[in-house]
């Protein structure tokens, strides 16, 4: 059986909390899913994705199945043990045992953690998330104080492969006069945007300033990470994060 690749977030998150990001190996999809495909909705074989799910599941020692989210690019959260609505883009979990998942392959994957080891959440942010404020959304789930959060930015799609048009630096910079410095003119009406930059800003300006990854891009790493802009037909990875018991 092959083994699945894992990455670990190095953040200084509580003993009780698990988190991790799968990369593309490891798994059995083939073709343009090839091979650690954990996405459903992409028309990979179902068969490769629930075998593929199997071995996450075995290689993380996961306390439950993840709560999968049919993602649309919002800001709804799901509240484990409270919400039963799948279509939201990000989780939250204060319960022991309860999976919070992601899929991505160039969205940011956003891990969230309070320092005493009570709550976690999962959020699915690619820019129109972001400029949406789903980022905000889920820390508004937490109870303890912003200082006492933390956050893990995955595997997304680099600063200098992420080509927006000038619509989407406007929204940014309308919103925040800050979100300037996350934009590097590449050609006319064309500019290369820093999800990991705008997700710090967010992230900053809601009070969280424990901040930790953003160093991975997945345009840039085909071998490791699938990349929609890239590829166009492709798979999906998953940044989990959980409560042990």
């Amino acid at each position: 059986m092959s083994s699945i690749e894992c990455i670990v977030p190095q953040w200084p998150a509580p003993p009780t909390v698990g988190a991790a990001t799968t990369t593309r190996r490891g798994g059995v999809s083939r073709g343009a899913w090839r091979s650690l495909n954990l996405a459903a909705h992409v028309d990979d074989d179902a068969g490769a994705v629930t075998e593929n799910r199997a071995r996450l599941a075995r290689t993380l020692d996961l306390p439950g199945e993840p709560l999968w989210l049919d993602q649309v690019h919002g800001t709804a959260v799901r509240i484990a043990g409270v919400d039963t609505d799948a279509c939201a883009d990000a989780c939250f979990a204060d319960r022991r045992g309860v999976v919070c998942a992601v899929l991505t392959a160039d969205c940011l994957p956003v891990l969230l953690c309070d320092a005493q080891g009570t709550a976690v959440a999962a959020v699915h942010a690619g820019w129109r998330g972001l400029l949406a404020g789903v980022i905000e959304k889920a820390l508004q789930c937490f109870s303890a104080r912003r200082q006492d959060l933390m956050a893990w930015l995955g595997p997304a799609i680099g600063p200098n492969a992420f080509e927006v048009g000038d619509e989407v630096r406007s929204a940014f910079v309308d919103l925040d006069a800050a979100a300037a410095r996350c934009f590097t003119g590449n050609r006319p009406g064309h500019w290369l945007a820093d999800l990991y930059g705008l997700a710090r800003l967010r992230l900053q300006h809601a009070g969280v300033d424990s901040v930790y990854g953003g160093e991975l891009c997945t345009y840039s790493d085909s071998a490791r990470f699938y990349s929609y802009r890239r590829d166009g037909v492709t798979g999906r990875m998953a940044s989990l994060i959980w409560l042990n018991d």
